[in-house]
């Protein structure tokens, strides 16, 4: 991956608590800052997709906590169940 040089101001105690993380963890201070930098970006990013793009078929309504306990105990079951064909 290709990098890039900027700069920035950070705030001294900042910097000795980074410092401090480099030396025990045995990385760089630079390798430290490029990570909050990362999560920095990733935490602001703008997504193409929604995160929830796909639609269910369903009731229309908000389903009750039996109702996705029975979905959910249901679906173990079906998953659970030994094929009849099948040496068990």
């Amino acid at each position: 991956m290709s990098m890039k040089r900027t700069n920035v101001y950070a705030d001294p105690e900042d910097l000795a608590i980074i410092k401090e993380a480099a030396k025990r963890r045995g990385i760089s201070e630079a390798e430290i800052i490029r990570q909050g930098i990362h999560l920095a970006a990733m935490a602001n990013r703008v997504w193409d997709e929604p995160l929830f793009s796909r639609t269910f078929e369903g009731a229309g309504r908000t389903p009750s906590t039996a109702d996705v306990r029975d979905a959910v105990a249901d679906a173990v079951l079906r998953e659970t169940r030994t094929d009849p064909g099948s040496a068990a």
